[in-house]
């Protein structure tokens, strides 16, 4: 909407436009619940970052020394690190020994913070109907349903669960042209970080569904055997956020249908 060059007026001028168009999206308010949900969020998620950064580079020094972690993961890191403390036959220094030290007791610092807002999140959740309605989905837990509240609230800014579904970028990409319709892989677009959870939701669902014999469950089971798995995760993942908008914005807990 913007005409000729880029400058404040134009600027606020096109934005004057833009804003008068019936079909343009605004971005919802955001209640100060919701903003409270969404801190907690974004700082646990630092912890998380800052916590996969410093292991990685626990390992890396590590390997400059000789001592390989014998798996990925951080269990196996949690294990091996503090035995190569604790060996003496090693080719560690005694410098190097207490700065790989102070390391181990930053990682698991930096857990007992990460492990603090988890708790956090969960008394967060236990007090909100929309997140205890959210959890009652298969497939969506504390995490995913705090997430789902700081990013939506009730869901009544979507007509429908596709219309959901589609803006967290769950629904195939389109590229058509002469009348010849052509759909790609997934959009990618909206909150990255809800589409993650809902993607970890699916798997679980996949992992879990062999199991059981409820509508989902069968799906998922046809779509492991028809489709690769990571196409199979991003359907259900689909349908759980086409579910989890329903349950939300319709005041239901999730019934689960058998056959």
């Amino acid at each position: 909407y913007r005409r000729k060059n880029k400058n404040d007026f134009n600027d606020a001028e096109a934005i004057a436009e833009a804003a008068q168009r019936s079909n343009m999206t605004f971005v919802p308010i955001k209640a100060i619940e919701q903003q409270d949900v969404q801190m907690v969020l974004r700082i646990r998620d630092r912890h998380i970052q800052s916590r996969t950064q410093l292991s990685n580079q626990i390992r890396g020094l590590l390997a400059e020394y000789g001592l390989i972690i014998s798996s990925m993961g951080r269990a196996a890191l949690r294990k091996e690190l503090p035995e190569f403390l604790e060996d003496a036959e090693n080719d560690l220094t005694s410098s190097s020994r207490a700065l790989f030290s102070d390391l181990h007791e930053e990682l698991r610092q930096l857990e007992l913070v990460i492990k603090d807002y988890d708790k956090k999140l969960e008394n967060m959740v236990k007090s909100n109907d929309i997140c205890l309605r959210a959890q009652s989905v298969v497939g969506i837990g504390p995490i995913t349903a705090a997430a789902l509240y700081a990013a939506i609230g009730n869901g009544h800014n979507f007509s429908n669960g596709r219309h959901f579904s589609a803006w967290c970028g769950l629904v195939p990409k389109q590229h058509s042209t002469g009348g010849k319709s052509v759909l790609l892989g997934i959009t990618k677009r909206g909150n990255p970080y809800l589409r993650t959870l809902l993607n970890h939701g699916a798997r679980t669902v996949l992992k879990y569904c062999e199991a059981k014999d409820d509508k989902l469950s069968l799906w998922a089971q046809r779509l492991k055997k028809e489709k690769h798995y990571n196409q199979a995760s991003i359907a259900v993942a689909n349908k759980l956020a086409r579910i989890v908008w329903a349950v939300i914005s319709k005041d239901e807990s999730y019934q689960v249908n058998y056959v």
